[in-house]
């Protein structure tokens, strides 16, 4: 766990609510859209590597195992900066028009997908091995790039849906894609307790009126 500018940072199975790699990512900044109270996690470039390490577990069964692989977090901090606004512009704009997704977000899409694949040699999409070999570590950037770009598939882009309280990307996996929050035990809850608490409010209100 980490401070940065007073708020804690910490990667806990929370933060890899979106579905992902690509998903988490772009939610690493927090309260996106509230200038006033929100929070970039990767502000400290040394969180990237953080991020990458815990992501390397939770987004296991993505990733096929693989590792991820943060050489310098300061010199890919731009590029992986690049890929996670990108990624978000593109997919929180599709969710709003129904899973259309705008021209022009494509191509800073595809280039900054582009820019995270440019110093790798592998070869990915293989069935079974989306991110290639298993074996051998992955770069984040690269990584981002596969599994950002692995969201265009229509079925994907048919789930992407904005949590109706913190307001991050998640992919809707169930049956009847009916999720409503990324998590049900953090947002879903918080979502229920605001509910009762303007309930008991409205009734205390009417009771003194």
């Amino acid at each position: 766990m980490v401070r940065i500018g007073g708020m804690t940072v910490s990667w806990t199975p929370h933060r890899f609510q979106g579905g992902a790699l690509a998903l988490d990512a772009a939610n690493t900044v927090v309260l996106r859209g509230d200038p006033e109270r929100s929070f970039d996690r990767f502000a400290n470039p040394a969180e990237i590597a953080r991020f990458a390490e815990a992501a390397a577990t939770f987004r296991a069964d993505e990733l096929g195992g693989r590792r991820l692989a943060v050489a310098d977090p300061q010199r890919i901090a731009p590029v992986v900066l690049a890929i996670r606004e990108a990624t978000d512009r593109l997919y929180r704009n599709a969710v709003k028009a129904g899973g259309a997704v705008a021209a022009a977000d494509m191509e800073p899409f595809l280039r900054a997908c582009a820019d995270g694949l440019a110093s790798v040699d592998a070869a990915f999409g293989a069935p079974g091995r989306p991110f290639g070999d298993a074996d051998t570590p992955i770069a984040l950037e690269a990584a981002l790039a596969v599994s950002a770009l692995s969201l265009l598939s229509g079925g994907s882009l048919a789930r992407l849906k904005l949590c109706r309280n913190c307001n991050w990307l998640f992919l809707d996996r169930s049956r009847n894609a009916s999720r409503l929050w990324c998590d049900m035990a953090v947002c879903g809850n918080r979502q229920k307790a605001s509910r009762h608490y303007r309930r008991r409010k409205a009734a205390l209100e009417d009771e003194d009126a």
